[in-house]
């Protein structure tokens, strides 16, 4: 089943986001093994989960979680917080909270071990900087990151997984890698993946993904959905990347 997810960053209050589903849902309807999956900002969590809440083929998610329950850390969601709104998942170690807010590894794996604990999903993102993949270190980089944030867990924790590989180079630059490239690393992500009993996990591509190459990206097998930021944001855009990309 492939999986067409929608990161709206730092955009999209609460009315915004019950016009967004108005909308989206007259373009977009219900049908059978359709995944898609919403990560508003905190604030309009709870408006997507109502907006959307006919929709058993939608699920929203929360941008990003703190790995403590509870406790003293202001402007924080805990995993408890985020599923008392509505959230059944949580990204995980988007490039923009590694590079931006310096989460380390070891964060990823606390907020993957929360997640599971609290019963939501974590779609765990991993990624190269274009340094990185100059340097010829791409699948190191990857696979570092994967192997930390999946340390610990069981086959059947693992088997919970979603993995979206974004190479920071092409988030939001009107760059993407190739289906070429993309698949190959996906490629090497499922490797590890199996080793660790996950061998089902949907690996998802994110960067730069638009109605012009999704096609193009779906139509490779070891590409299991998308993750997409600045094309979700309108509702006719992104329909027409979901219907496209369904199309293949």
């Amino acid at each position: 089943m492939a999986i067409f997810a929608a990161n709206w960053k730092m955009h999209l209050g609460p009315s915004e986001v019950r016009q967004f589903a108005q909308r989206f849902s007259a373009k977009v309807p219900p049908r059978p093994g359709q995944r898609l999956v919403f990560f508003p900002s905190a604030v309009s969590v709870e408006a997507a989960t109502e907006a959307f809440a006919a929709r058993t083929d939608i699920e929203i998610g929360c941008q990003d979680v703190h790995w403590e329950p509870k406790g003293a850390f202001t402007g924080a969601t805990s995993v408890a917080l985020a599923a008392s709104a509505g959230a059944r998942c949580v990204l995980i170690g988007h490039s923009e909270r590694r590079h931006v807010f310096g989460e380390s590894d070891e964060d990823t794996r606390r907020k993957v071990r929360a997640v599971l604990d609290g019963g939501l999903d974590p779609f765990l993102c991993v990624g190269e900087k274009l340094e990185q993949r100059e340097a010829g270190e791409t699948e190191r980089v990857v696979v570092r990151q994967l192997e930390a944030a999946c340390d610990g867990l069981s086959p059947a924790e693992a088997g919970r997984l979603v993995i979206a590989y974004e190479p920071v180079w092409a988030i939001g630059t009107g760059r993407n890698a190739t289906p070429d490239d993309a698949a190959a690393v996906h490629r090497t992500i499922r490797s590890v993946l199996t080793a660790r009993g996950g061998e089902s996990v949907p690996i998802l591509y994110g960067g730069s993904v638009n109605q012009k190459n999704v096609q193009a990206l779906m139509a490779r097998p070891e590409i299991d959905g998308v993750l997409v930021g600045g094309a979700s944001l309108d509702p006719d855009g992104w329909a027409e990347v979901v219907t496209f990309g369904q199309a293949v």
